[in-house]
């Protein structure tokens, strides 16, 4: 017995919406075949009717309204791909679950602001929501934590989830070229959101890292408590300095929960040059998730663009039409618990810049707030300065945590030797 169609309706035609037209009018009868029965959409929505997308909208119902196509009665599964965390694309997820609808979303910041209550309101009555599209793009890394790795008490989750910013800090090590400079380039290209302080200020990455999260360890989205810092104060000096000592600076995110809480940073780090993480260039993202069991697993691939996003918004389609059915956060919502955040819990060695006022005795005083603050000194280095009135220095310490660095950075600003605020990288153990 054949099944019936199932049904979608799509929210949204930009980038992503109108290439998962594409993919459904180009491999409409491969996605029938491995889903066991078609898969067809009905009607979509968006802003402009008269726009040239590029893609038939011939014989699809078109609704003004995203809520109204929700409700539709003609739609089994709802496809958001409007983006923000609140109005359209919120009143649609919720008419769309109130409806009895079963949800795929590409929409991060949604689920990071608002996913625990959405994910409740669904389950409770018995649909799901899917968003692989949410993280990463095209890399099947909520299908691997939630599947894949099901077996594996996970302890740690890390990785470059922001494409654009893993491309500034790229273009600058390879050109040599200021930070303002490649933004600029940037954005004439195309890379940056509307709002460019999503991708440079590590929000976009962090919305990505509090969903992994919620799976990797059990609980409840917190994005409140993700520790958010941007790549604006990486200048092209740290990217050389740390490049001399065998390193390369990333935005990278990690998760894993400690004997404080659960700890979630997104911030410049230092890696290893020779690590995968150390190598990945360009646009590119990269999660790795390590599990007791299964070791570390490395993920890799283009997170963003047409192709890869509706790739992912289709897999988990196709996975609804087989009946594959998973909470969304890959256990029940209502057992997840609220876990206690952590800042800086796990020691780690950490790369500091500062500027140190050209007299004797200077270094000596640094040297000394730092093992005040417990912190010792594993290598140290200064550049030529030539007339300049303060001199360059690079101290890499040992493990320390941040809240004992944040006191010695506190007290370097009373030596009077240090002209500005140190610049202070974490070293990432990868």
């Amino acid at each position: 017995m054949t099944r019936p169609p199932l049904r979608l309706g799509i929210a949204g035609l930009g980038t992503v919406g109108t290439g998962v037209l594409a993919i459904l009018q180009r491999h409409g009868a491969l996605l029938a075949a491995r889903a066991g029965r078609p898969v067809e959409p009905v009607a979509v929505s968006a802003r402009d009717r008269t726009r040239d997308r590029g893609v038939s909208l011939d014989g699809l119902a078109w609704e003004d309204d995203p809520v109204a196509l929700a409700r539709r009665p003609d739609v089994d599964v709802f496809v958001e791909v409007i983006g923000g965390h609140e109005g359209a694309a919120r009143a649609a997820v919720e008419a769309a679950i109130d409806a009895g609808k079963d949800v795929v979303t590409a929409n991060k910041a949604l689920l990071a602001h608002h996913g625990h209550a959405l994910a409740l309101a669904a389950e409770a009555k018995g649909h799901v929501i899917r968003f692989e599209a949410a993280v990463a793009g095209g890399i099947p890394v909520i299908k691997t934590l939630t599947e894949g790795l099901a077996a594996n008490e996970v302890t740690r989750v890390l990785g470059v989830m922001n494409g654009t910013c893993n491309y500034i800090l790229t273009r600058m090590e390879e050109a040599g070229l200021p930070y303002e400079t490649v933004f600029e380039e940037a954005r004439a290209l195309g890379y940056l959101e509307a709002d460019p302080r999503l991708d440079v200020d590590g929000i976009d990455a962090g919305h990505k890292l509090s969903l992994l999260a919620a799976i990797a360890f059990g609980t409840e989205v917190s994005f409140d408590a993700v520790e958010l810092e941007g790549i604006g104060s990486v200048t092209i000096e740290d990217i050389r300095r740390a490049g001399d000592m065998g390193y390369r600076i990333k935005l990278l995110g990690v998760a894993q929960m400690t004997g404080r809480g659960l700890e979630q940073r997104m911030q410049p780090c230092l890696v290893p040059a020779t690590s995968p993480l150390g190598q990945l260039s360009g646009g590119t993202n990269m999660v790795v998730i390590e599990g007791d069991s299964a070791g570390q697993i490395v993920l890799r691939g283009a997170g963003a663009g047409a192709g890869p996003t509706a790739s992912a918004v289709l897999g988990d389609v196709i996975d609804i039409a087989r009946g594959v059915r998973i909470p969304t956060f890959g256990r029940p919502a209502s057992s997840l618990r609220r876990a206690r955040p952590a800042r800086g819990a796990v020691a780690a060695p950490y790369y500091l810049r500062l500027d140190l006022v050209d007299k004797p005795g200077a270094l000596a005083k640094v040297a000394r707030v730092l093992g005040d603050a417990g912190i010792s000194i594993d290598r140290m280095r200064q550049y030529g300065h030539a007339e300049a009135a303060t001199a360059p220095v690079l101290i890499v310490t040992h493990r320390t945590t941040r809240l004992a660095l944040d006191e010695a950075l506190g007290g370097m600003a009373e030596t009077g030797v240090v002209e500005g605020r140190p610049v202070a990288l974490r070293i990432e153990a990868v």
